[in-house]
């Protein structure tokens, strides 16, 4: 399966990254690759909870939380014909605070083309959404 994993490190502990990774109705203002967001169920994320996301020269998505650790880990899906986008966003302890690592793969008989068109886009948006989190866990709330 075509993809891709950024890490980054975050002077910031688990719990505040965890904090703004979950936040996605705030995703917005804090990460220049996301639009608009909406939530699509009440509540925290869980499994089986739905997220409409647009984002800049991508079509909108509604994203599926598919698997949830809390405090560590979700992934979501988005599919469209041909084509499975699985997102996943990993939260670990790390001598220096924490460590954020996103990943995405593609799936589908058209992931190969799809992947092609949108790799590079996809690795600016993956590591500028990694590089927003860090800057909003590493910012005192106010």
């Amino acid at each position: 399966m075509p993809g891709l994993r950024h890490t980054v490190t975050i002077a910031a502990p688990p719990e505040r990254v965890w904090a703004v990774v979950v936040d996605v109705e705030r995703w917005p203002e804090r990460i220049p690759t996301v639009d608009a967001v909406e939530r699509l169920d009440p509540g925290p994320l869980a499994v089986g909870s739905r997220t409409w996301l647009r984002q800049p020269r991508l079509p909108p998505a509604v994203w599926t939380v598919t698997e949830l650790a809390d405090g560590s880990s979700y992934t979501w899906e988005s599919s469209s014909p041909g084509v499975t986008v699985t997102a996943a966003h990993f939260v670990e302890p790390h001598p220096d605070g924490s460590r954020l690592t996103l990943a995405v793969t593609v799936s589908g008989p058209l992931s190969g083309i799809g992947w092609l068109m949108t790799r590079s886009l996809t690795k600016r948006y993956v590591e500028t959404e990694a590089a927003s989190i860090k800057r909003a866990a590493e910012t005192p709330a106010t």
